[in-house]
């Protein structure tokens, strides 16, 4: 079977320097394999063409035969690297906690350690008759996190 750490090795080497980077590399028994990669700005063709001609370079099919897949990320698959809720700092989501809440609202911040959603809520404030509508901005750990993804609205 193919060495899935190998094909990482050689994507992200391709990929240093650039605004791409590498988030997944599955091989089945089958030695099928997919690389999945998701960019600051779009991903076009041309890069997937680019990763898929260095991986077919550097590992010979000859001596090992597999199926080589290479796309990008779809719009609202789950972020899985820490670089895809940075670049979608700002954006609307979706968040499935690990204790089953769903969350919606912008995700306003992420680093090493988690994320922040701000989502608006009802709440009774001191002084008011009724509940108004708040923001609250909600700190998660990656831990406690079963999904996040890109809501799209049309």
């Amino acid at each position: 079977m193919i060495d899935k750490r190998e094909i990482a090795k050689t994507v992200e080497r391709v990929l240093e320097g650039s605004d791409l980077f590498l988030v997944d590399v599955t091989v089945t028994d089958d030695n099928e394999v997919e690389v999945l990669i998701d960019s600051d700005r779009d991903v076009t063709v041309d890069d997937c063409v680019m990763i898929n001609d260095a991986v077919l370079a550097e590992h010979d099919r000859d001596r090992e035969d597999y199926e080589l897949t290479v796309g990008s990320c779809g719009l609202t698959t789950p972020f899985t690297v820490l670089r895809q809720y940075l670049k979608n700092v700002g954006n609307e989501v979706e968040c499935l906690t690990a204790d089953g809440r769903k969350l919606r609202g912008t995700l306003s911040a992420a680093d090493e350690a988690g994320i922040s959603i701000a989502t608006t809520e009802k709440r009774k404030l001191e002084g008011k008759k009724r509940p108004e509508m708040v923001t609250v901005e909600i700190p998660l750990k990656y831990s406690e996190i079963n999904y996040t993804k890109n809501i799209i609205e049309i």
